[in-house]
């Protein structure tokens, strides 16, 4: 990691976790989960949520994540919350042993929508890659960490200022699994200004 690791700070801490210099492990907690109102009016805002505070208005934060995920919506990948009515996810969510979803949320004052795409539950591995420019933020993804794809564009009502960002993990049902992150690194701004 290309950053000071003392630096993260945890928004609800889960019981089992560990950090190094290279890996940072997370054992999800069931009924554990990220999402406000849409749809159906459930709430839930207990996710353990790993973050660094930022002012830089331009940068670009990469990570890898690896994942054991076996049962329906277990997800990991990163996160920018700001509190619990404006943040951003993007994620893979497991659903059956066919098929499971890639795909982002983002939730600004208190309602959150998702865009998937599905793609074989056989995945267990992607990259992401978090992008800033202002108040508007792009989200990528990778299977080998050197050809992105965008995921989504949007813009946070909320985040024009300090904001915070990382990583998280979930079991919004009864499960659990262990989600690893690796290669987090922060770069100059790979979001270029649109022509």
């Amino acid at each position: 990691m290309n950053f000071n690791k003392a630096d993260l700070l945890w928004i609800r801490e889960p019981k089992t976790f560990s950090i190094n210099e290279e890996k940072i492990t997370i054992r999800t907690e069931p009924c554990t989960d990220l999402w406000q109102r849409t749809y159906y009016g459930f709430q839930n805002d207990n996710a353990p949520v790993l973050q660094m505070w930022t002012e830089e208005k331009y940068f670009s934060f990469v990570v890898k994540t690896e994942f054991d995920s076996k049962h329906r919506f277990d997800q990991c990948g990163i996160v920018m919350y700001l509190d619990s009515e404006n943040w951003l996810k993007a994620s893979i969510e497991y659903e059956n042993d066919t098929f499971q979803r890639l795909g982002s949320v983002v939730t600004n004052h208190g309602y959150s929508d998702w865009a998937t795409t599905d793609i074989d539950a056989a995945v267990k591995s992607m990259w992401y890659r978090f992008s800033r420019r202002e108040s508007d933020y792009c989200i990528e993804c990778s299977q080998d960490g050197i050809s992105f794809k965008q995921m989504r564009i949007c813009h946070m009502w909320e985040g024009a200022e300090r904001i915070r960002f990382g990583i998280y993990a979930c079991s919004p049902e009864e499960s659990s699994f262990e989600a690893r992150f690796s290669c987090m690194e922060l770069t100059e701004c790979k979001w270029l200004a649109h022509k």
